[in-house]
């Protein structure tokens, strides 16, 4: 893949910002929920911008997603946005035209200090924030109530240093995207939005290109586990997380384990030994390889965005999804005061799947 792939000399009405897999799937189910914009006519596409991570298994799930945007007619620019200290200046120098003449901006995490500093350059009046994850839920419930962008994990700690440093730049990105007169501002999520701000529009991603694109897969007997990344940002203990696999795998049969990519290799190792599970590194979001299959009849996961996206991506099959919902002495002390309350919420709002009995650790 070219670091300046695309059209060399072409203006985009869209242009989009992705920093994840998951990010770039919910920029083509929303390009598909669009269809074709009417000056561009059939088939066109716009341009994704991929600001690609470092991680190894991040990239090389963001590679596959490209190609199957590429397939559907879309621009692919994948900028080396972290490869080094002049990495951003590079990257945002190299925007900054595209940036100023598109008229459509869509971004997968406004969290993202790389898209809240973009989102200052742009004069585009259409903004577009599409589901990265459950922290879209958060986004906009902030957003309502006019506090400033944090992670929920991150949420009731003291902001550091560069925290402070960029807080001019994160307060301008959120008045970016506030609506008002001649702005406008969709949230085109799977995840259930309650509080959403006047002027904000709501649209569902029901995953209709998922749907069309992949299965239906196979299904197997016994269940699947879907990993978590919640020891890695100090929400979860890593001691009681690993015994409430080996209880969810015993109980209910599973043989495979479907690592998030953000799990450690010495924690998935430990985890494979303990509890005999088979561990799975994915080469593509979860949704598209449970539609793709082989999948297991139970899916088990804890709160997670799962849980609301594959009832929707595996709609019409058999496949059950349950969630076991997190015992708050699991919690680390360093985890955010909004931790248990905010996983609580991921679970309760959740429709279509079985809830099962928390399991408590000693």
């Amino acid at each position: 893949m070219s670091p300046r792939a695309g059209k060399p000399g072409t203006t985009p009405h869209t242009l989009a910002f992705v920093e994840s897999p998951v990010q770039l799937l919910n920029v083509l189910e929303w390009a598909h929920s669009q269809g074709p914009r009417p000056q561009e006519g059939p088939g066109a596409g716009f341009t994704l911008v991929v600001l690609s991570p470092t991680d190894p298994m991040t990239r090389g799930q963001l590679r596959r997603m490209a190609e199957l945007a590429r397939h559907d007619g879309h621009e692919v620019r994948w900028e080396e946005a972290r490869g080094g200290p002049a990495a951003p200046f590079r990257t945002i120098g190299g925007l900054a035209r595209e940036l100023r003449l598109a008229d459509r901006i869509v971004m997968g995490d406004p969290f993202s200090r790389y898209v809240q500093l973009l989102l200052t350059i742009t004069h585009a009046d259409d903004l577009v924030v599409v589901d990265d994850g459950t922290a879209t839920m958060e986004f906009v419930g902030q957003l309502a109530r006019g506090e400033r962008l944090v992670r929920w994990h991150r949420k009731g700690g003291r902001p550091g240093p560069r925290d402070l440093l960029f807080a001019p730049v994160s307060a301008a990105a959120r008045r970016r995207l506030t609506p008002g007169p001649a702005r406008r501002v969709e949230v085109f999520s799977s995840m259930p939005m309650e509080d959403a701000p006047d002027g904000v529009s709501v649209t569902s991603n029901t995953f209709a290109w998922t749907r069309e694109r992949f299965g239906p897969p196979r299904v197997t007997k016994g269940a699947d586990m879907v990993g978590t990344s919640l020891v890695e940002t100090g929400v979860v203990d890593g001691d009681r997380y690993l015994h409430a696999v080996g209880v969810l795998a015993r109980t209910h049969g599973a043989a495979r384990y479907f690592a998030h990519r953000r799990e450690s290799a010495e924690k998935l190792h430990r985890l494979a030994v303990e509890t005999g599970l088979e561990v799975v590194r994915p080469d593509l979001p979860l949704e598209l390889i449970a539609r793709r299959g082989p999948i297991g009849r139970t899916v088990l996961s804890f709160p997670s965005t799962v849980v609301h996206t594959l009832p929707l991506a595996l709609a019409g099959t058999e496949v059950r999804v349950a969630v076991c919902d997190i015992d708050p002495a699991w919690l680390t002390r360093h985890a955010s005061p909004r931790a248990q309350g905010f996983l609580s919420g991921v679970t309760g709002t959740a429709r279509g799947v079985d809830h099962l009995a928390t399991i408590t650790t000693a």
